[in-house]
């Protein structure tokens, strides 16, 4: 049951917020660009939680392909990745907005928009475990 389109979704979206946060910056400036593991060596506690929600929401969705037993389950973790995700760009667009030495260039990067990336795709495994579990309940009206 791992090939389901599902599965795919979740892995892709693993990926993307496990991986490529780690490719792509967040933001740059004149001086320096700055990803994720950058963050971890700020004096900030709010700059050092951006990276670990990156990786507790990479995880999640990877843990969250196992649970195709429980479809329940497997929706309701579905949606606590998206709020992780959600709170996660809310906390980046305020991070952004608030950065120290703003008057200078700076440029966001594309590392930013991922976790709505990460959303997206989660929506879409969501939609494909409803259908499944929508199939399996009118499988059983039938019996």
């Amino acid at each position: 049951m791992i090939q389901r389109i599902q599965s795919i979704y979740l892995l892709i979206a693993s990926l993307v917020s496990g991986g490529l946060v780690f490719v792509f910056n967040l933001w740059s400036n004149l001086k320096e660009q700055i990803f994720a593991l950058d963050l971890f060596m700020r004096e900030s506690f709010l700059l050092k939680v951006i990276p670990l929600l990156f990786l507790l929401s990479a995880v999640v969705s990877f843990l969250d392909i196992f649970l195709f037993k429980n479809r329940k389950l497997q929706f309701v973790v579905g949606r606590l990745i998206i709020l992780i995700n959600l709170f996660l760009l809310g906390l980046l667009i305020y991070v952004s907005l608030t950065l120290p030495g703003e008057i200078s260039i700076s440029k966001k990067g594309i590392g930013m928009f991922l976790p709505i990336l990460v959303v997206l795709l989660i929506v879409l495994a969501n939609k494909a475990i409803k259908k499944d579990e929508d199939l399996v309940k009118s499988v059983d009206r039938l019996r």
